[in-house]
């Protein structure tokens, strides 16, 4: 074969690859708003709280969060491809499980399974990612992969209530939801051969197993990963506090309709997907992606806390939401990049799965801590309060940056020292 037939074959290699996980991980992301697009139908037939709807996101996101920690450590043993394949049945099943409650505990057990089953995406996903795609085109991977999730989120409400409009019935929707998830699962399984890992697997454990004296726990005690295991907790409360309420707070400050300031949302989630795709070629293109980060989240951070201190003109709001949405979205790969150069060699999946779970943390965390700012009628103190998460997100990913500099360079000195 020629070389430039074996880096067509490559490329075409490495774009399923990245098609095939982004695909799986936007049903993860679809899964993430099974219930909250059907609780006006849910709250209507049951006759339950907004309390015990919040309580259901909770079960969730706590499953979620515990699992993928956990769920790091089974990707290393076993490999990713078969804790993927397991995850999205889990799904499945929980979708079907939504679909045949009768009461407030099946819909708390559905909950429970789709946090089960969402919690091995990130782990898996990126320990293929990283086996199966060629180092250069690692940045573009981690930007489609970070954009499926995006779309995951933008597909599950329209697709949830149009189905439960269109039949009467939120359950019809979730079992929906259900088939959806199974018909991805038929796609990845006829693919299932360039998804498979385990020789990889396999060859990581058998030269990276611990010595006499260590301990699969020993990433633990690398400053660097709490650092990412920070950067995700404080970077995704300002993402939960965006997702809950923003809209009603743009509403409050702005006197916008709710119908236009749900727009912002929308607009802003979007545009992070536009800046998810610049950030992937960025990210190619340098080995210091906490630099770019800062850029990045001090453009996203500035301009939320304007929006906080109410200085603009209300016209300005959208295309301040898309910017903030831009800057924020062209982080991500940059992020995803930082873990990989953080992890120890064959801890990839334990990093991902520990960083990962600040991320369900903070998501958990956001709606309690930005609903009391919200309820104390300090609308603008939220955006505020966002502004100076993506900050402290900045800190805590030059710390990471550095950690990653430092230890290049010793090795950099190693090997001149020994040729």
């Amino acid at each position: 074969m020629s070389a430039h037939a074996a880096a067509v074959s490559t490329f075409r290699t490495d774009a399923r690859v990245i098609g095939l996980v982004g695909t799986a991980h936007s049903v993860s992301h679809f899964f993430q708003l099974l219930l909250p697009p059907l609780f006006p139908w849910i709250r209507a037939e049951l006759g339950l709280s907004y309390v015990e709807l919040g309580a259901l996101m909770a079960v969730f996101y706590v499953i979620s969060g515990v699992g993928q920690a956990l769920a790091g450590f089974v990707v290393d043993r076993i490999g990713a491809r078969t804790v993927l394949f397991a995850g999205l049945v889990v799904l499945v099943v929980s979708g079907v499980v939504v679909a045949l409650s009768s009461g407030y505990a099946g819909l708390a057990v559905g909950a429970a399974l789709a946090g089960l089953g969402n919690c091995v995406f990130h782990p898996a996903d990126f320990t293929l990612l990283n086996r199966r795609v060629s180092p250069s085109r690692l940045a573009h991977a981690f930007s489609a992969h970070g954009i499926s999730g995006n779309l995951g989120y933008a597909a599950a409400p329209l697709f949830l209530v149009s189905i439960a409009q269109l039949t009467g019935s939120w359950r019809a929707a979730a079992l929906a939801a259900a088939l959806a998830g199974v018909a991805v699962l038929v796609l990845l399984w006829f693919s299932r051969g360039i998804l498979d890992d385990r020789e990889e697997s396999a060859a990581v454990a058998a030269s990276h197993r611990p010595a006499s004296g260590e301990s699969s726990l020993d990433f633990l005690k690398l400053p660097q990963v709490w650092a990412c295991f920070a950067f995700f907790f404080v970077s995704s409360l300002a993402l939960g506090g965006i997702q809950n309420f923003a809209p009603s707070a743009l509403d409050q400050l702005y006197g916008l309709p709710l119908t236009v300031a749900a727009l912002a949302y929308t607009v802003f989630m979007l545009s992070s997907a536009g800046g998810m795709l610049l950030g992937g070629f960025a990210g190619a293109r340098t080995s210091d992606h906490d630099r770019l980060i800062a850029v990045s989240f001090t453009a996203a951070g500035s301009i939320m806390i304007l929006l906080g201190l109410d200085l603009v003109p209300a016209i300005m709001v959208l295309p301040l939401m898309a910017l903030a949405g831009f800057g924020a979205g062209v982080a991500n790969p940059s992020r995803d990049l930082l873990v990989r150069a953080a992890a120890p060699k064959g801890a990839t999946g334990r990093v991902y799965g520990m960083v990962y779970s600040g991320l369900d943390a903070g998501m958990a965390v956001a709606p309690v801590v930005f609903g009391v700012v919200m309820d104390g009628g300090q609308p603008g103190w939220m955006f505020v309060a966002i502004g100076s998460c993506q900050f402290l997100a900045i800190a805590t990913a030059v710390v990471v940056g550095s950690g990653s500099r430092r230890r290049r360079q010793l090795e950099a000195g190693a090997l001149q020292a020994g040729a």
